[in-house]
């Protein structure tokens, strides 16, 4: 993809800018002073902080904002760590030279952690997140081919067939309506264009005792939620010790992790991030193959495979053929309402 920044929207190139619509009348965006405005019902998406704004508020992922602030660099990929680009590639399915020189969405990004995956692989990034995490990620994503805009995945500001690649890791489940979320993007693809997306397994049930937790848990102030969570950095030595005793040891570090469940994470750093990341979403859903699979077929979505890491799916939205484009996209856009 050959980039044109726009001049009067730093950031934000030519490309990206055509594929824009209003979120009320769906009317081409322009740039303006202040950010965005329709051309035709005039309604106006401001740039604040570097980020355009499609929401007016981050809803129920505050708490997403609060912990990608707070960790704005842990998850990036360095010289000494590469854990990241594993996790993406086992999640996705997605090779470098699939995303190079393409059109991706990574829905629900975070501080970056993925995009900047992405770019290194050669990719043009578009990351949309409803949170303030969307800052984080902007600066994070600063010196890359990448644009990050504060959105919300039930109603996005792009026109159809706008993106080569889409993939969604960890976030889908944390919406009201985790299907329907889901069902938003697929319109978004090119023909030919592949998605993937990544999920909480419910095959596993290690996690009954966190979902009473939760009752609790999401509805405490962040950084007290924080706080309690760094109670998993002795429970972890707890764990490694009590392994090391014959005959009752293990047992009883699988009834402490049921009753507790927690990150094992060896990292501590992480391990009170991933702990906190589970207890601190208002919603979070988990769900098997065979219901995703059904997601992605009422979609019209083709080649659909499992992907290494639980649950992990890909398809492709086919190639239409002149005389059955219309079908085609009639059962795509159904998908979505």
């Amino acid at each position: 993809m050959v980039e044109t920044q726009n001049a009067n929207l730093p950031g934000v190139a030519d490309e990206v800018l055509a594929i824009l619509h209003c979120l009320d009348c769906q009317a081409n965006l322009q740039a303006d002073a202040n950010g965005l405005v329709c051309s035709s019902c005039r309604r106006q998406y401001p740039m604040l902080n570097g980020v355009l704004r499609f929401v007016d508020a981050q809803n129920y992922a505050g708490s997403f904002g609060f912990q990608w602030k707070l960790y704005s660099r842990t998850q990036l990929d360095d010289a000494s760590s590469q854990r990241s680009e594993r996790a993406f590639r086992r999640r996705t399915g997605f090779r470098p030279e699939d995303l190079a020189g393409k059109l991706v969405l990574d829905v629900g990004c975070g501080m970056g952690r993925f995009a900047e995956v992405a770019t290194r692989w050669g990719a043009h990034v578009v990351g949309i997140d409803l949170s303030l995490a969307s800052e984080v990620a902007a600066k994070n994503l600063s010196d890359r081919t990448a644009v990050i805009f504060q959105a919300d995945v039930f109603k996005l500001p792009f026109a159809p067939e706008s993106f080569d690649y889409i993939y969604s890791i960890g976030v889908l489940h944390h919406t009201p309506d985790c299907e329907q979320a889901f069902k938003k993007l697929p319109k978004l693809l090119k023909p030919g264009g592949r998605i993937a997306i990544w999920l909480y397994s419910s095959y596993n049930p290690w996690y009954r005792m966190s979902d009473v937790y939760r009752n609790w848990t999401r509805r405490m102030a962040p950084e007290k939620l924080h706080k309690l969570c760094g109670v998993v950095v002795p429970l972890y030595d707890m764990h490694q010790l009590l392994k090391k005793i014959p005959l009752v040891g293990k047992p009883a570090s699988r009834a402490l992790a049921w009753a507790i469940p927690m990150s094992h994470n060896a990292d501590p750093t992480w391990r009170v991030l991933d702990t906190f990341d589970w207890y601190s979403p208002w919603y979070q859903s988990k769900h098997t193959y065979e219901e995703v699979f059904r997601w992605f077929e009422s979609c019209g979505l083709e080649d659909l495979r499992v992907i290494e890491q639980p649950i992990a799916v890909q398809g492709t939205r086919p190639k239409a053929s002149p005389e059955s484009l219309a079908e085609q996209n009639a059962g795509v856009a159904q998908c979505a309402e």
